[in-house]
């Protein structure tokens, strides 16, 4: 297993600390805000941790200060009810005594209904582009700083995007991002460990999303941007270290504010989950 997807999994399997209370780290990469996916993650492992015979359907989560990387994030979670049903559970990440980021969760026993879902849009598979290693490759050289520096470190999760150009031209796209995701390794069998990761990779393009149509990206220097909300849905069982295609739109952006939704399908194009948030994207040039 690389090291990148082992201390991925190593940040996601909190600490207990007492009843409801649990203790998160983050990686030490250098960087001067916790990723908004990471606590996400971590939050949705807190929640699940105290329920039993039931897997998540949805959670929604707002970011309320940025998370200090150098101290430990305390996860704290809150039983609202347990239905016969349906479990719902609310989570508050904690540093230096102030709330960083509140979630709410809900999870569901396995039940039979209605069923129809989106298909999924006529994209290269990812055996068609260019492996990462091909990317950094050939667009390395090309890159301003920022985004070199980031492509260059050892990541767990893998990215295959499908309009990849909008790194290099710097020209205004239509206002979607398909790319296809999947960890770098093989992930243990447990379907919470799969969410968890679904979870941190769902926070990795969609802010930059809304701002394809405006022919920049968050590794712009003049772009101030941070996650404001998130929310995800689970839909059916999917594995994070097979590869799935994340499609992504952006329908509006205003008042220094970003919009973006994605929708996430299994290679056989069942769709697994679908995304949405809201980020600051605010122009300092």
């Amino acid at each position: 297993m690389s090291s990148a997807v082992a201390n991925l999994l190593k940040i996601l399997n909190l600490e207990p600390l007492e009843v409801n209370l649990f203790r998160g780290q983050s990686p030490k990469v250098g960087w001067q805000r916790v990723f908004g996916g990471q606590v996400i993650g971590q939050a949705l492992v807190a929640a699940t941790r105290t329920v039993e015979g039931r897997q998540p359907h949805s959670l929604h989560g707002y970011f309320m200060l940025p998370g200090d990387p150098k101290v430990p994030i305390i996860y704290e979670v809150d039983r609202i009810r347990d239905g016969r049903s349906f479990t719902t559970r609310r989570v508050v990440a904690i540093q230096h005594g102030q709330a960083i980021f509140s979630m709410s969760a809900s999870y569901q026993i396995a039940e039979d209904g209605f069923e129809h879902q989106a298909p999924m849009p006529e994209v290269p598979g990812p055996d068609a582009l260019p492996s990462e290693s091909e990317v950094k490759a050939e667009l390395l050289p090309k890159m301003p700083e920022p985004m070199r520096t980031y492509f260059e470190r050892e990541r767990p999760i893998e990215m295959r995007p499908v309009e990849m150009q909008r790194y290099t031209s710097g020209d205004p796209g239509k206002p979607i991002f398909h790319v296809w995701i999947r960890a770098t390794d093989p992930l243990p069998d447990d379907p919470a460990v799969h969410q968890a990761v679904l979870a941190y990779a769902s926070d990795i393009t969609l802010l930059d999303t809304s701002l394809v149509p405006h022919g920049r990206t968050v590794f712009d220097p003049t772009i101030q941007g941070a996650s404001l909300d998130h929310a995800l849905w689970f839909h059916r069982p999917f594995r994070a270290d097979e590869w799935l295609l994340y499609a992504q739109d952006t329908p509006f952006a205003g008042g220094a504010r970003g919009f973006s939704r994605g929708l996430i399908f299994r290679q056989d194009g069942t769709l697994v989950a679908s995304v949405a948030q809201e980020g600051l994207i605010r122009d300092r040039s």
